[in-house]
């Protein structure tokens, strides 16, 4: 079976004395046995911050994105191998952010992807269709062409180490959840696509998160999907109570 996991996006918030109050406040609430994996991606300059206070648990700590090259006159951009200094075992890429904000493409995920797997990082990769898109009912296609341009590049062995996560952009901090079978329909395209390109066992195997104004009061129906690996949470995660909450519900 396919360990969950429960990823947060802080975005850009908190500082790195807010880091640590959040984990003062969050660990105490989880159960020390807990069966998912928890990972919390905060701002770059507070990754120092969340390794020291996460130390002795099973929390993980990832960046919320990276540059492809390792180093070179790259004015304010971080490198993996920087990420993984810091004490980073997880990054986020390719977030509709940072396509929407910075024209970041499907090339550039890619790249970025395959230098995150070079320097150790674990990769959370997006995917997910604009709101308009969606409503011309082209979920599928957006997918698919994601996927192609932006995971299909991959080798097997690479693949082997990254996950998906699946956020349609009219749902992100919109408060417009997808509907779990939506997630889950989207979630099998997914599985389905992974298991043309790198067969059916590496298909079963990835894991597969939903993201997408996820809160306390439409995790469990999310989670008794089984197509659902996990989610990756934005807003709700910056709370130490309603994180702890979603993590339960794994």
């Amino acid at each position: 079976m396919r360990r969950r996991i429960m990823a947060a996006n802080w975005k850009m918030y908190k500082t790195a004395e807010q880091t640590t109050s959040f984990f003062e406040q969050f660990i105490p609430l989880l159960d020390p046995n807990e069966a998912c994996r928890i990972v919390i991606c905060p701002p770059a300059l507070s990754i120092p911050a969340a390794v020291s206070a996460a130390s002795g648990t099973q929390i993980r700590i990832g960046g919320q994105n990276c540059y492809w090259g390792k180093e070179g006159a790259f004015t304010g951009e971080i490198s993996a191998e920087m990420l993984r200094a810091a004490g980073a075992t997880w990054v986020i890429l390719g977030h509709s952010e940072r396509r929407q904000h910075f024209h970041e493409t499907d090339s550039d995920v890619l790249k970025k992807t395959q230098a995150a797997l070079d320097a150790g990082l674990s990769p959370i990769v997006c995917i997910g269709e604009k709101p308009d898109e969606h409503k011309a009912g082209k979920t599928n296609d957006v997918i698919v062409r994601q996927f192609a341009a932006g995971v299909a590049g991959l080798t097997e062995e690479q693949f082997a180490k990254v996950c998906i996560a699946y956020e349609p952009i009219w749902a992100i901090g919109t408060g417009n959840v997808a509907t779990p079978e939506i997630a889950s329909a989207a979630h099998k395209l997914i599985r389905c696509e992974a298991e043309k390109r790198f067969g059916a066992e590496a298909a079963q195997q990835l894991r597969i998160l939903y993201g997408g104004s996820v809160k306390p009061d439409n995790i469990k129906g999310l989670m008794r999907e089984p197509e659902l690996d996990g989610v990756l949470v934005g807003g709700a995660s910056l709370d130490a109570h309603s994180f702890a909450a979603i993590v339960k519900s794994a």
